[in-house]
């Protein structure tokens, strides 16, 4: 396809990713392993069709700039504050730790002390998007493992951005390095006044002229316009092309137009991001598995299980269960996608040799594979954990109550899991004067509801000494928004044993059926599809005439139906 040029180069990339993307799924690998095997296939060092690596590096500068836009829009300043010591212990900690040791692994291993350094801040940046993918597979994403992954993610991607700002410093010579590094950071300081003080005074103008025209296309292409300014014009001071399309997120993410600009830039990113990766795996070299293959394995074990044992700890430090600290820690311990952008930067800045950086792509793609499996035996290591001798009652967590004595908790509800639904049920409980008791495994949710007066327990609410605290034996209802599902059936056989009279609704699962739930004592299971669904029914049916006694009737027939077709499917 040479005679095709870029566009056949696209071609060949895009079949690639189909293939190494399906390949990845039904192997239940990460998709982000199928695109960097694909690039691994059709790459000059493979034989095959291959595509030009220079045509698909450019496409995939594409993709690092809408990657870092869409971060800036996404990072969350509240997340960030209200859970600020994980921020800072878990994100800017162990990112801080993670350069240190792997530096050390780099100075043991024969490199240089700048490509050592070099290696330490690629081990250090985690995958935030196989880390969210994990926790989405297993139903933790809403849970408090989610949450601090999410934060800690967060704040170590926008360490990349300080480690790419330093980059270029370093290519100089060792005594110039201090006054490069200074001028860099100076120039990023000149760049985020600009950026932030243009954007104050032009942003709302120039967007909320094209925001009110009728040409959508003419959103998108000003929102591309923005980010790939901004971005070159960071190349241009000597920064990085990821410095300044974060730096055009930012600004974005504090203006109203974040979510449509979300909405709209999100699906370039995704096909842009997915030509990344196949680039990236045509960057790697095979041979450097048996080259190098000390290095690999070493910068691999480090970042894997450096990060668990660091995040892990901090998680335990600030009293969250080894039931959250584990999985966040297992989650973040593979090593990044923005691992390559630190990697290729170094190589362009003459800082480390391309043997070097092939074994950095390596590792990045072993502990990639290595992640799912790690996660996959979480839960084995923790059952492993709790019963060994001498260690299980060390990590038994720490429970905390705050349940005044008056008035007494007696016909209340109580939420098990202050997720987004536990936070809407409680809202509209006390919007209508009924009494409520929340549990939670996260001390920030524990210490947010404590101090409004809100009656909470810290602790796993499966314990029958944690439902006690909450009044399970009074209480007339246990809503159990976990999403869990092992999780789920745990807390609702205690609490029927606790009390017989208990109504008890839950979360369905989609890999479980609700007769399991039933069995045990649950009036009412829950699925958010087949709720959503029947809201679209609802509300499209009586725009068509149709009563609201009609249009329920038939709502729950068609209830009636999906559960019966679910049951029969399961068994």
């Amino acid at each position: 396809m040479e005679e095709l040029g870029l566009v056949g180069d696209l071609a060949i990339v895009a079949v690639a990713a189909v293939f190494g993307g399906v390949a990845a799924r039904l192997l239940r690998l990460p998709t982000i392993v199928g695109y960097l095997a694909a690039g691994i296939a059709i790459g000059p060092q493979t034989p095959g069709p291959s595509g030009d690596i220079e045509d698909v590096r450019l496409i995939a500068d594409l993709g690092v700039a809408l990657l870092m836009f869409t971060l800036g829009i996404e990072f969350s300043l509240r997340e960030v504050r209200q859970y600020k010591w994980m921020a800072l212990a878990g994100g800017v900690g162990v990112s801080v730790a993670m350069v240190v040791l792997g530096t050390i692994a780099g100075l043991a291993l024969g490199l240089g002390t700048k490509p050592a350094i070099i290696a330490g801040m690629a081990v250090s940046v985690a995958s935030s998007m196989v880390a969210f993918r994990l926790l989405e597979d297993h139903g933790l994403l809403g849970a408090p493992a989610g949450r601090l992954t999410i934060v800690t993610a967060l704040v170590q991607d926008l360490a990349v951005i300080f480690m790419l700002t330093t980059i270029p410093a370093m290519s100089g010579d060792a005594e110039e390095v201090p006054g490069e590094l200074a001028l860099a950071i100076a120039k990023a300081g000149v760049l985020l006044v600009a950026v932030f003080v243009g954007g104050t005074w032009l942003l709302p103008k120039v967007m909320g002229r094209i925001a009110t025209s009728r040409a959508r296309e003419l959103f998108l292409v000003a929102i591309v316009a923005m980010a790939l300014g901004t971005a070159a014009i960071s190349a241009e001071l000597g920064l990085s092309i990821a410095f300044g399309a974060f730096l055009a997120g930012l600004l974005i993410s504090e203006s109203e137009y974040a979510h449509r600009t979300l909405t709209e830039v999100f699906p370039l990113r995704e096909i842009f991001a997915v030509v990344f990766f196949v680039a990236i795996g045509m960057l790697i070299e095979p041979d450097a598995f048996r080259e190098n293959l000390d290095i690999v394995l070493i910068l691999t074990l480090v970042a894997v299980f450096g990060k668990i044992v660091l995040i892990g700890g901090v998680a335990a430090g600030l009293r969250y269960p080894l039931r959250t600290a584990l999985p966040t820690a297992v989650a973040l311990g593979s090593i990044g996608e923005f691992s390559f952008i630190i990697g290729e930067e170094a190589l362009d800045e003459g800082i480390i040799s391309a043997d070097l950086a092939d074994a950095l792509l390596a590792s990045v793609l072993l502990s990639i594979i290595i992640a799912p499996l790690l996660f996959a035996g979480h839960d084995r290591a923790l059952e492993w954990a709790r019963g060994a001798p001498g260690i299980g009652p060390i990590l038994r967590p720490r429970t905390e109550v705050f349940v005044p004595e008056e008035p007494r908790l007696v016909n209340h509800a109580i939420i098990a899991g202050y997720n987004a639904v536990g936070h809407s049920l409680a809202a509209a409980l006390a919007r209508r004067g009924f009494r409520y008791a929340v549990i939670d495994e996260d001390p920030v949710v524990f210490r947010n509801l404590s101090r409004d007066g809100i009656p909470v327990v810290l602790g796993n609410p499966a314990l029958p000494s944690i439902l006690e605290q909450a009044g399970v034996e009074t209480a007339r209802v246990l809503a159990i928004t976990l999403q869990d599902p092992g999780q789920v059936e745990s807390v609702a056989a205690t609490a029927r044993q606790l009390n017989r009279r208990l109504d008890v609704i839950a979360r369905a699962n989609a890999d479980e059926s609700p007769d399991r739930l039933h069995l045990i004592g649950v009036a009412r299971v829950v699925d958010p599809e087949l709720e959503v669904s029947m809201q679209f029914v609802r509300h499209t049916l009586q725009r068509f005439g149709m009563t609201s006694q009609e249009v329920q009737a038939l709502v729950n027939r068609l209830q009636q139906d999906r559960m019966r077709e679910t049951g029969e499917e399961r068994r």
